[in-house]
């Protein structure tokens, strides 16, 4: 039997279109050279060319939020209560037993950008790839954002995952869920088209929502889904540990033992 790992998460990176402009992220890259002198601050009388090739540490000075790049949604982020009514986990409290479970992916590659997935899209969908959910199962949802990280139509793309969607896979034990779209609901766009014609505040980021009644988590901007079969993997989607905070990143990838 031969591990392999399947990178599903996408690079911290700034300069290109990964989320809204307000909540882009902001990288500073410190060269070896520039920090030779910050060196010789703490060993009196060296000579910065006695370093080897004069050269100090690289480093690298990030602002960012919980938000950038894959991360790990705490049920913190979407509202104060879970459960019906008990403080919401933060993410430094979400039980690591949920992070690095068995993984299914469900293809919503062809559903139409702002399409709100249903009960009956997910049920359908287990039923073609024939996967029973079993508690604590992850469960990766594959969009058409997926290959356009990066790209100036990123954000706007992709299906989102509705309250009834998500109460599906919730009241059968998920507690962990991804998308590799930008957000777990659907885009922001359509949803404001959405409430301009309904008035309806509820429809406002349903699918994040849902964690009042049942808790759980989600990863946001997965990346590589289309290498992943429906099943037959692990996932593991540790979190960064950040007190009282609504996220966490984390490098997930998926495991297999062929």
């Amino acid at each position: 039997m031969t591990r392999r790992i399947v990178d599903i998460s996408v690079p911290l990176q700034a300069d290109i279109k990964s989320d809204p402009p307000e909540m882009l992220p902001k990288i500073d890259y410190i060269g070896h050279q520039q920090t030779a002198e910050r060196i010789a601050t703490y060993f009196p009388g060296l000579d910065i060319k006695d370093l080897p090739d004069g050269e100090g540490w690289a480093i690298e000075q990030v602002n960012i939020t919980t938000h950038n790049g894959t991360h790990l949604d705490a049920p913190w982020h979407y509202a104060t209560t879970q459960d019906g009514g008990k403080p919401a986990m933060t993410i430094d409290e979400v039980p690591l037993e949920w992070c690095f479970q068995p993984g299914v992916k469900l293809d919503f590659r062809h559903f139409d950008n702002g399409y709100i997935a249903t009960a009956a899209d997910v049920e359908a969908e287990l039923k073609r790839i024939g996967h029973e959910l079993k508690p604590l199962d992850i469960v990766l949802v594959n969009t058409a954002a997926g290959v356009r990280y990066g790209h100036d139509d990123y954000v706007p793309t992709g299906c989102g995952m509705g309250r009834e969607a998500t109460l599906y896979l919730t009241s059968r034990g998920v507690r962990v869920t991804g998308t590799d779209a930008w957000s777990w609901d659907a885009p922001f766009v359509y949803t404001a088209r959405r409430y301009n014609e309904s008035g309806d505040a509820g429809i406002i980021w349903e699918g994040h929502k849902s964690g009042r009644d049942i808790g759980y988590c989600h990863i946001e901007k997965l990346h590589n889904l289309e290498q992943l079969p429906a099943n037959g993997f692990h996932v593991s989607c540790f979190p960064v540990k950040i007190h009282k905070a609504s996220a966490g990143w984390t490098r997930a990838v998926a495991i297999f033992d062929d």
